[in-house]
């Protein structure tokens, strides 16, 4: 299971709303990329039949079965600070993450 921290689910609603979304929910998504050979992806999006469903502070979320094995026991939390790093997610999952914390192995 994934979950948000607080920080993470309002600024998700925020964006639902901001973008008229408010009838999808968060896919979570792992994709071949970045500079560490997987890369983490976020969109607002339709539910497929086969997708894994769960809801984590009130926010609906969905994940195909390849990525929930990638991101189980994740944590999606949100920086706002001086940095403005945006969405930060801590997988306990990742052997290794880049620099910028998009991109794992």
């Amino acid at each position: 299971m994934i979950t948000l921290t607080s920080r993470a689910a309002m600024q998700i609603r925020q964006m639902q709303k901001e973008l008229g979304a408010e009838d999808r929910v968060l896919r979570l998504l792992v994709e071949s990329g970045g500079c560490s050979g997987f890369q983490y992806g976020m969109s607002f999006d339709e539910p497929k039949p086969d997708d894994r469903r769960w809801e984590s502070e009130g926010v609906p979320m969905v994940l195909d079965a390849t990525s929930a094995a990638y991101l189980d026991g994740s944590q999606v939390d949100f920086d706002d600070g001086l940095q403005g790093k945006g969405f930060e997610i801590k997988n306990p999952n990742a052997q290794s993450t880049c620099g910028c914390g998009k991109s794992f192995s």
